[in-house]
């Protein structure tokens, strides 16, 4: 994920983001017993704290994790966060903020951070002093004086928490509406060119009550209805992004301009006021304060299945305590076999569910939420079962 190309910048990274997520990948990876005790390292770092962590969880640490790792230019905190742990639930109990530091949450590229042990419990420190070295000189090796300086950083420039080719699902702005909203929504009932399909820069009509007061639109192909697959209740009209139109005339019909296209824009597609709310490319993963237990409902832009960095949408929403941020493990159904060496019964035995990969909620509806798919040990289906991760 590194990138030698990246400007010479001072990069920002929230470390109590960076912790969320640095405990977070490898525990799907494993489905193997939680130990009953963490694992010690070899030769082991023992230093003294006023207020250590209360020694009641089992934090594993991962058997390849670095004894030190120096953050550079180019990491993704996804990417650090698979070298240490496999719990992503201890994220607390593992970072020692360095009150040194001017702002204990941030970390830079040139940075190192070691695991060590406190009263027995692993933490990660950050050592600012070889940071600062590597910032101004551009090399670790002994200098004679440090000049200080001053220098801005903007936000944009911070590490991302997770690989641009998972932040780019974001942008699917997706919406869920009333049926009510959605056929009463304004829709486009053709173009100049009497084009079907229809794409930035084509000029179309619309016809339906357009708010006067704006002029900025977005484009929504209708889509299916979301049900609940136990209950079989709406929950909801799934409206999928398709793009931007700008209102050039007001009547019946009116007129107006495609100015950006993310899919195919379709007679008949909807208009919705602009989503003015912003998704971050920074977010704090942690699991769910409750159980949760649901299912998927739909693949996004995907018939069989998803696999990582692909978006699916589950049964529960801000209703049931969902929040951007949480993860959720999935789960494979187990299907029905005969067991052919059992000549007495004819009865169906259930293979086990299996866990498939594990999941971020980034958008929240009162009774629905989307999810990317942050890893998947096997593709992902429709109607797989998604649940509070326990190990």
């Amino acid at each position: 994920m590194n990138n030698s190309n990246t400007p010479k910048s001072r990069v920002i990274v929230p470390l109590f983001l960076l912790s969320g997520l640095l405990t977070i990948v490898a525990s799907c990876s494993s489905s193997e017993p939680r130990p009953e005790a963490a694992p010690e390292l070899a030769e082991p770092v023992t230093i003294t704290a006023e207020e250590a962590p209360v020694a009641e969880k089992n934090i594993r640490v991962k058997t390849t994790y670095p004894r030190q790792y120096t953050v550079k230019k180019g990491d993704t905190l996804w990417d650090i966060s698979s070298l240490f742990l496999q719990d992503p639930w201890y994220w607390p109990e593992i970072w020692q903020k360095n009150p040194q530091l001017q702002n204990p949450h941030l970390i830079y590229p040139g940075d190192v951070l070691t695991l060590v042990y406190v009263d027995g419990q692993p933490q990660i420190q950050v050592n600012e002093a070889q940071r600062k070295l590597i910032e101004q000189t551009g090399s670790d090796l002994p200098v004679i004086k440090l000049s200080p300086g001053i220098r801005s950083m903007p936000l944009e420039a911070s590490i991302p928490s997770i690989p641009a080719d998972a932040i780019r699902q974001f942008l699917t702005k997706p919406r869920v509406v009333t049926k009510e909203q959605l056929e009463t929504a304004p829709r486009i009932i053709g173009s100049e060119d009497d084009h079907l399909v229809l794409g930035s820069g084509s000029h179309v009509y619309i016809r339906g009550e357009i708010d006067k007061e704006r002029v900025r639109f977005s484009v929504f192909n209708p889509g299916d209805a979301l049900r609940d697959p136990q209950t079989d209740d709406i929950l909801g009209y799934e409206a999928k992004y398709a793009g931007e139109v700008r209102i050039s005339a007001y009547g019946d019909p009116a007129s107006g301009d495609l100015t950006f296209t993310e899919r195919e824009v379709l007679i008949g597609d909807r208009l919705l006021p602009e989503d003015k709310s912003k998704l971050d490319n920074l977010f704090f993963p942690r699991i769910p304060d409750r159980d949760v237990q649901g299912q998927i409902i739909s693949l996004y832009d995907a018939l069989f299945g998803v696999a990582q960095f692909q978006i699916v949408v589950i049964n529960k929403g801000e209703r049931d305590g969902m929040e951007v941020g949480h993860l959720l493990a999935t789960f494979t159904q187990g299907t029905l076999v005969q067991d052919p060496y059992d000549k007495l019964s004819s009865d169906l035995i259930k293979l086990p569910d299996e866990r498939s990969g594990l999941i971020m909620i980034f958008k929240t509806f009162d009774r629905v939420s989307y999810a990317l798919t942050m890893e998947s040990k096997r593709v992902i289906h429709n109607n797989d079962y998604v649940f509070t991760p326990r190990y």
